[in-house]
């Protein structure tokens, strides 16, 4: 199976946390087949918006998702 990530991001209430304000106006940058490829869209998206505190953006490990029993136990 690939590992697909997630790279999204959008305006939060609180930058200490994930509750986005307003999920109608999510930015949906792409889903990626690996996860470094995954981050240098990520770091290209919060480059972007570094200025704006209320601004997040975030990998979400989506084969983690899809295939939870894949998961190491600790």
């Amino acid at each position: 199976m690939s590992k697909l990530h997630l790279v999204f991001g959008g305006r939060v209430s609180d930058p200490r946390t994930l509750d986005f304000s307003d999920l109608n106006s999510i930015d949906y940058v792409g889903v990626f087949p690996d996860y470094a490829s995954a981050e240098k869209a990520w770091r290209a998206a919060a480059q972007r918006t570094v200025d704006d505190a209320e601004m997040k953006y975030v990998v979400v490990h989506l084969h983690r998702m899809l295939e939870p029993s894949l998961i190491p136990s600790k």
